[in-house]
C-alpha cells in the first residue's frame, strides 16, 4: 500500500478530525450540564441512560467496525462511511440540543432524550471508526504514522479547542446575566452552538474525504459475524491491554472536561471557564509537538510514559493551587501542564493502534483494521460514560439535583456539592492517569526489537499484495 507522500496530503486527512471533535466536544463537555440544568433531566435517570447506551455501544462499535472493513465502493471502503456518518452524526446533534417544545423534566421528553443520545453514539461510531481505521492502510512506516497521528490530532485538538474555548464565550453571550454575575445558559445558546458545530462536522468531512485518495485496501477472508470480532478479541491479547489502559487515562481526561461545567457553575465562576479552557488549548498544541521531539531521544514506549507522567504532575498542580492555594492562574497553568501530556498521549494511542492492527495481522493472519480501530471510538464513549456514572452519582448522593432544578436564579449551592464536585474534578483524573501508566509499563509489549520484527513481517506482507494487485491488473489490461 502506498503512503500520503506529500505534507499537504497528511494536512487534508487531518483537517476531517476537526469535525468529528467539533460534534464530540459538544456531546462530551456540553452535554450532561444541558440535559439536568436546561432540560431538568434527573443526574439518577442520566446514570442509566449512559450505562444502557455503552451497552449497546459493545456490540454496535466493533459491528460498525466489521461492517466497514467488508465495504467495497468505487470511492473505496473508508470515504463513504466518514461522509454519510457525519452527515447523520450532524442532523443527530442538532436534535441533541433541540428541545421540539416538550415541558422540561416531562416524560415525553426523557423519552425523547434517550432516543436522540443512543442515536448519536450510533451515528458518531459511523463516522469516526472509518476515520481513524485508514491511519494504518496508508503506512508501515512507524515514523510516517507517527506524524500522521500528530496531525491529525492536532486537527482534533483544534476542533475541542474551539468547542472549549468558543462555546462558553457564546453561550454567555446568548445567555442570562445572573445576580451573583454569572451566566446562566439557555435553550436558545445551547441550539445556535450545537447548530455551528453540526455544520462544521459536515463541512470538514466533506473536505477532507474530497482530497484524501485510498490506496489498495486488504479484502476480509469472511463476511461480518459477531463470532469474528470475539475472535480478534480472545486472540489479540496486546488489543485487550490497549484497551484496559487506554480506558483508564481516557476516563481521567474526560472527568475533568466533563465536571468542568459543574465546577465553574458552582464553585469557581463561569466567568473564569474561558481562560481555563483556552490554558488547556495552549497545552495541548504544545502536547502536539512533544511527540516528535522526544521521539528524536527515546523510544515511543517512554515518550508514552512521560506523557502520562507529565499529566499527573499537572493534575496535582490543581489541586494543589486551585483547592489548596486558591490561585486561578496556578489552576490554569497546571492545566496546561495536564493537557500536554494527555495530548501526546493521544497521539500515541492511535499509533499504537496501527501496531497493534500490524500484530493481529502476523498473529492472526487478518489485518481487522476497522474492528480495531472501533476501539478508539468505543473507549472514548466508554471514558465518558465512566466520567459520567462518577459525576452524577456524586451530583445525585450530594443533593445537586435540588439545586438543578432552580438553576437561573441566583442559587447558591450547598457545601455537600461543591465538595463533590471538586473530588471529581481534582482526585479522579491523576487517579485513573496513574492506573493506566502501571498497566502499559508492565503489560504492554509492542516495542523495541519484537515490533521491529513484526513491522519488517508486515511491509513484506503488504509488497507482495502491492505486486500481486499490479500484476493481476496487467494481466486485465494485456486481456482487454
Amino acid at each position: 500500500m502506498g503512503k500520503l507522500k506529500a505534507f499537504t496530503d497528511k494536512v487534508w486527512y487531518g483537517i476531517g478530525a476537526v469535525g468529528l471533535d467539533l460534534s464530540y466536544g459538544m456531546f462530551n463537555g456540553r452535554l450532561s450540564k444541558y440535559m439536568t440544568n436546561v432540560l431538568k433531566l434527573s443526574p439518577t435517570f442520566l446514570l442509566g441512560l449512559t450505562a444502557a447506551a455503552r451497552i449497546w455501544d459493545g456490540v454496535n462499535d466493533p459491528m460498525m467496525g466489521s461492517i466497514v472493513d467488508n465495504t467495497s465502493t468505487k470511492f473505496g471502503k473508508y470515504r463513504p462511511w466518514v461522509v454519510a456518518g457525519s452527515l447523520m452524526n450532524a442532523v443527530v446533534l442538532f436534535f441533541l440540543f433541540f428541545n421540539p417544545g416538550f415541558s422540561a423534566g416531562s416524560l415525553p421528553l426523557y423519552f425523547y432524550a434517550a432516543v436522540l443520545y443512543v442515536l448519536w453514539g450510533m451515528t458518531n461510531t459511523a463516522a469516526d471508526i472509518p476515520y481513524w481505521s485508514m491511519v494504518p492502510s496508508f503506512t508501515t512506516d512507524p515514523k510516517e504514522r507517527s506524524i500522521l497521528a500528530t496531525i491529525a490530532r492536532a486537527f482534533s485538538g483544534f476542533g475541542q479547542g474551539v468547542v472549549l474555548i468558543g462555546s462558553p464565550i457564546l453561550l454567555n453571550a446568548l445567555g442570562t446575566l445572573k445576580e451573583d454575575g454569572n451566566y446562566e445558559w439557555t435553550q436558545k445558546g445551547y441550539t445556535l452552538t450545537a447548530v455551528a458545530c453540526a455544520v462544521g462536522l459536515l463541512l470538514f468531512s466533506v473536505i477532507s474525504m474530497s482530497r484524501v485518495k485510498e490506496t489498495v485496501v486488504t479484502k476480509p477472508k469472511e463476511k461480518f459475524s459477531f463470532r469474528k470480532i470475539f475472535d480478534v478479541f480472545k486472540q489479540n491479547d496486546q488489543l485487550r491491554v490497549f484497551i484496559l489502559f487506554a480506558l483508564l487515562s481516557n476516563a481521567g481526561f474526560y472527568t475533568t472536561s466533563g465536571a468542568q461545567d459543574y465546577f465553574f457553575e458552582a464553585v469557581a465562576g463561569n466567568t473564569k471557564q474561558a481562560a481555563f479552557s483556552l490554558f488547556g488549548t495552549v497545552g495541548s498544541v504544545l502536547g502536539l509537538a512533544f511527540i516528535p521531539i522526544m521521539m528524536k531521544f527515546t523510544s515511543r514506549r517512554r515518550t508514552y510514559q512521560l506523557s502520562l507522567i507529565i499529566a499527573l504532575l499537572g493534575y496535582g498542580g490543581m489541586a494543589l493551587s486551585g483547592n489548596v492555594l486558591g490561585s486561578d492562574i496556578g489552576l490554569n497553568l497546571s492545566f496546561l501542564i495536564a493537557s500536554v501530556g494527555t495530548a501526546s498521549m493521544f497521539v500515541s494511542q492511535t499509533v499504537f493502534l496501527a501496531d497493534i492492527v500490524d500484530y493481529g495481522e502476523v498473529k492472526m493472519g487478518d489485518r481487522n483494521e476497522s474492528v480495531t480501530f472501533a476501539m478508539k471510538g468505543f473507549l472514548q464513549k466508554m471514558a465518558y460514560t465512566i466520567q459520567t456514572v462518577i459525576l452524577f452519582a456524586s451530583l445525585a448522593v450530594s443533593g445537586f439535583g435540588d439545586f438543578a432544578a432552580g438553576a437561573g436564579s441566583g442559587v447558591v449551592y450547598a457545601a455537600p456539592v461543591k465538595t463533590a464536585i471538586k473530588l471529581v474534578f481534582y482526585a479522579v483524573p491523576p487517579l485513573f492517569i496513574l492506573l493506566s501508566l502501571i498497566v502499559f509499563t508492565t503489560r504492554f509489549k509492542l516495542h523495541g526489537k519484537y515490533m521491529e520484527e513484526i513491522t519488517e513481517k508486515v511491509t513484506a506482507a503488504r509488497e507482495r499484495r502491492i505486486a500481486e494487485a499490479e500484476a493481476e491488473k496487467a494481466g486485465k489490461n494485456a486481456e482487454a
